[in-house]
């Protein structure tokens, strides 16, 4: 599983995966034209729609309806070193009436690829590597 970003001017990124392109931008008061969602936004899109998968999963095991699943992801903003620090899922689905498919759909939920990659993080390792262009004359020895 692999993405590859691109700068595309201004602070806007554009992220490519198996095909599929995500603009990203900053909202005007930081400095962007506010064309795209932002990388945090994305990340709880990302927390959401995982969630979500799950829990239609876990509807559709259980032949109950999910034309009316919604997922809401908050995010609070820590300081410090800068970061999202606290999410909070909420899952409203009227199958989930009783104690029983609600307890069903969280423990679904807790089983988010990307949940679990928030509550265990994982390594990340990051290498830096600069492309040095090399013109015409450019690069003789001289000899």
């Amino acid at each position: 599983m692999d993405a590859i970003i691109h700068y595309r001017g201004g602070v806007r990124f554009e992220s490519e995966s198996r095909g599929h392109k995500i603009l990203t931008d900053q909202p005007v008061e930081n400095g962007g034209e506010d064309s795209g969602p932002t990388p945090p936004e994305l990340l709880l899109a990302s927390l959401g729609t995982c969630a979500g998968f799950y829990a239609a999963q876990y509807l559709r095991i259980h032949r109950l309806p999910a034309d009316d699943l919604t997922i809401r992801v908050e995010a609070r903003k820590d300081l410090q070193p800068a970061r999202l620090g606290a999410f909070r899922i909420e899952v409203d689905c009227h199958a989930a009436e009783d104690s029983k498919h609600r307890d069903g759909l969280l423990r679904a939920v807790q089983k988010c690829l990307i949940h679990n990659t928030l509550v265990l993080p994982p390594t990340i390792d990051i290498a830096v590597h600069a492309q040095i262009a090399v013109g015409v004359g450019e690069g003789a020895t001289g000899e």
